[in-house]
Order: structure tokens, then sequence, then C-alpha cells
């Protein structure tokens, strides 16, 4: 058996991840767990449900003037969550 160098476990997950075509699946995962941390205590409050599906994120708000307030920093918000997952994995943003 050859010796390698000691790597990182986090490489070798996102190697493994990418080997097997998960890594877009395993980023929108990443980008609907980071919600609460991108909007802050006080929006994810009134978040019920979220996910992503096909890069457009689908969100669900229990206040409809909060839903209207979101909804006109979209821009703002897609940004700051394809930089907190890393990689452009969110395209859209529906509030429900």
């Amino acid at each position: 058996m050859k010796r390698t160098e000691p790597r990182l476990l986090n490489d070798i997950i996102k190697e493994c991840l990418k080997a097997n075509g998960m890594e877009t699946r395993h980023n929108e995962q990443r980008a609907a767990y980071l919600w609460p941390e991108v909007v802050g205590p006080g929006i994810n409050r009134y978040t019920t449900r979220r996910y992503v599906c096909a890069g457009i994120m689908h969100v669900y708000i229990s206040s409809a003037s909060l839903k209207s307030e979101l909804s006109f920093h979209k821009e703002r918000l897609i940004a700051a969550i394809n930089r907190a997952v890393g990689s452009p994995v969110i395209t859209s943003i529906q509030f429900h």
C-alpha cells in the first residue's frame, strides 16, 4: 500500500461529492441551511419553510409585509447566499 500525505477530511468529502456528481445538490442544501445566518434571527423568525430546487430558492414567509420588503432585496439576498455558500448556486428567490 502506497503511503500518501495526510489530507483534510473536508477536502476528501468535497472530492467524493464532485466525483459522484452531488456537489451542486450539496451546495443547494447548504444555501437553504445558511438562510438564517444570512438574513438574521429577526427575519428568520417569520420563515416557515425553505428549500432549493434547480437553483431557485423557495422561501415561505408568514408576514405579507416582510414578504413584500424582501422581494425588493432579492438581488442582494442572492449575492449574500452565494457568497456564504462559496459558489453561485442560487439564481433566483421566490417568496411564498
